[in-house]
C-alpha cells in the first residue's frame, strides 16, 4: 500500500472516529431516551455482526435479535431501567436462545452484546456520589468508561506505529505490539488522572484504569481471534475506515461491565 493510500486511510479513520465520538458525546450528555436508543441500536448491530462471525443462519440470527431486544427494551427509561430485572431477563434471553437454536455461541453473543449496554446505561443513571460529582456524576462516570477505551485504542495505534517492536499476539493480531499496549495504557491512565484532577473522579476508578486498559486490549484481541476464525478482515462494513461496529467496540465489551461494578460498588459497601 502506498504512502498516499496510508495517509488517506488514516484521514478517513480519524474523521470517522471523531464523528462517532461526537455522536456518543451528544447522546451521553442528553441521556435518557436518547442515550438508551443509541445504546440499543449499537447492541443490536453488534449482535447481527456476532451472528455473522459465527456463521449463524438468517432465521436464528433474527430470533436472536428479537430475543435481545426484549431485555434492551426493558432497560428503557420508560421501562424498568437498567438493573437486576434487566440482567435477569438478559440471562433468560440467552437461555431461551440456546434452548431453541441449540447454538451456545449465539447465547453467548446475547450476553456479549447485551451486558455492555446494560452496564453503560447503569453507569449513566448514577446520582450524586460526593461534592465533586454532585452535578452530573453519571455523565462523568460514563465518559470515563468510554474515554479510557478510546484513549487505549489511540495510544496503542500511534505507539505501535511509531515504536514498533515485538508483537503482542502475532498469531491472533499481527499488527499489535507490546509498545502499543504500553502506549495505550499510558494514555488511558493519563486521561483518568486528568479527570480525577478536573472532575473529582474517584481514586478507585483512576487506579483501576490501567487494568481496564489492558482488559480493553484483551477484548480487541478476542474479536481479532473471532475474525481470524471466520476468515474475514472486518466484522462488517458499516463504519468507513473502521469496519463494523464490533471492530470499534470490542474493547468496550469487557470494560463496561467491570467499570459499572466499580462505579456502583459504594452503594453496596459505602
Amino acid at each position: 500500500m502506498s504512502d498516499r493510500s496510508n495517509r488517506s486511510e488514516l484521514v478517513l479513520r480519524v474523521v470517522t472516529g471523531a464523528a462517532l465520538i461526537a455522536i456518543a458525546m451528544v447522546a451521553l450528555a442528553l441521556g435518557g431516551i436518547v442515550f438508551w436508543l443509541l445504546a440499543t441500536l449499537v447492541g443490536l448491530l453488534m449482535m447481527a455482526e456476532w451472528a455473522d462471525l459465527n456463521g449463524i443462519s438468517l432465521r436464528h440470527k433474527r430470533l436472536a435479535l428479537y430475543s435481545l431486544f426484549v431485555p434492551l427494551a426493558l432497560m428503557s427509561p420508560l421501562g424498568a431501567g437498567p438493573g437486576f430485572l434487566s440482567l435477569g431477563l438478559l440471562a433468560g434471553a440467552a437461555f431461551f436462545i440456546v434452548i431453541i437454536t441449540n447454538r451456545r455461541e449465539l447465547a453467548l453473543g446475547t450476553l456479549y452484546c447485551g451486558l455492555p449496554v446494560l452496564a453503560l446505561l447503569l453507569i449513566r443513571r448514577q446520582h450524586a456520589a460526593g461534592p465533586d460529582l454532585s452535578t452530573y456524576p453519571g455523565v462523568i462516570y460514563a465518559l470515563w468508561a468510554l474515554a479510557l477505551v478510546w484513549a487505549t485504542d489511540i495510544g496503542a495505534y500511534f505507539a505501535g506505529r511509531t515504536i514498533g517492536g515485538p508483537k503482542l499476539a502475532p498469531r491472533v493480531s499481527p499488527n499489535k505490539t507490546w509498545a502499543g499496549l504500553v502506549g495505550g495504557v499510558a494514555l488511558a491512565s493519563s486521561l483518568a488522572i486528568g479527570m480525577q484532577y478536573r472532575y473529582g473522579l474517584p481514586v478507585r476508578l483512576t487506579l483501576a484504569t490501567p487494568v481496564l486498559a489492558v482488559l480493553a486490549q484483551g477484548g480487541d484481541l478476542y474479536e481479532s481471534w473471532l475474525k481470524r476464525r471466520a476468515g474475514v478482515k472486518d466484522s462488517g462494513r458499516l463504519i468507513p475506515g473502521h469496519g463494523g461496529v464490533l471492530d470499534r467496540l470490542d474493547g468496550l465489551v469487557p470494560v463496561a461491565p467491570v467499570a459499572a461494578f466499580l462505579v456502583v460498588l459504594p452503594h453496596f459497601y459505602p
